[in-house]
């Protein structure tokens, strides 16, 4: 989930800043807090420390309407080393209850961008960013309104992210997120694919120890299909997809 920058006038001691930070979302399919619960924990249990102590977003479009205690629901999620910020795509109840739990309520979300975009002529389509130099660790680059272009490695503990389409023609070793703002067409293209997390259009996937073995350290492209993730070596006539 990515946040435009915007700039805040200075206020005295404090200064508002926007920036681009790339929330994890996470979907509940259920309203019974002991699923929920057990499912996250089993989720965990596969060794995704990235998430530990990182804000995330609840999405509560599949539970819509449904009586949902999201004061208990935030506890448990603080218990698992999840620090809840906000909530998305919740009815009017599920909105008062989030305020009560001290939670952001977002609106939209990346079904609704997509919904809203206005459509760009071709002429109009900006020019994709293109960086030079290594991406290091602890850096960020984030093309807004189009693609990224890398011609050098991107190092781990790195983050890239783009509106459009990621293309690395380098390793690719740290964390890319494309389509930030909801372009499911959004692709992630790699030289060598060593990447420690993916995502495209909000869906993620850590690899925890190296990506598949029949793209691991080889081209490589990463799409959705649907609500899957696919990883695709870029000679598929050698290598089957994976879902991820």
């Amino acid at each position: 989930m990515g946040l435009n920058p915007v700039e805040y006038p200075k206020c005295g001691a404090v200064e508002f800043k926007g920036s681009v930070f790339t929330l994890p979302v996470l979907h509940l399919h259920s309203v019974d807090l002991r699923v929920v619960v057990e499912g996250l924990a089993r989720h965990l249990a596969k060794g995704l420390r990235f998430f530990e102590g990182a804000p995330v977003v609840l999405d509560l479009g599949a539970v819509r309407g449904q009586a949902l205690d999201l004061v208990a629901l935030n506890e448990h999620l603080r218990a698992q080393d999840l620090v809840p910020v906000g909530v998305r795509s919740a009815d009017p109840e599920q909105q008062a209850q989030a305020r009560e739990a001290g939670l952001a309520v977002l609106q939209g979300g990346a079904r609704i961008e997509r919904e809203e975009a206005p459509r760009r002529e071709p002429d109009s389509l900006p020019l994709a960013k293109v960086v030079e130099q290594p991406v290091r660790s602890g850096q960020q680059v984030y093309a807004r309104g189009g693609d990224l272009v890398l011609l050098a490695p991107v190092n781990p503990g790195a983050e890239v992210i783009a509106d459009g389409s990621i293309h690395v023609y380098a390793p690719l070793r740290g964390r890319a997120l494309a389509g930030v703002r909801g372009d499911t067409a959004a692709r992630i293209f790699a030289l060598s694919m060593e990447a420690e997390l993916v995502s495209v259009a909000g869906h993620f996937r850590i690899f925890e120890e190296a990506p598949p073995g029949s793209v691991h350290r080889r081209p490589a492209q990463i799409y959705l299909d649907g609500e899957r993730l696919v990883v695709r070596a870029l000679d598929p006539w050698k290598d089957p997809a994976h879902s991820i």
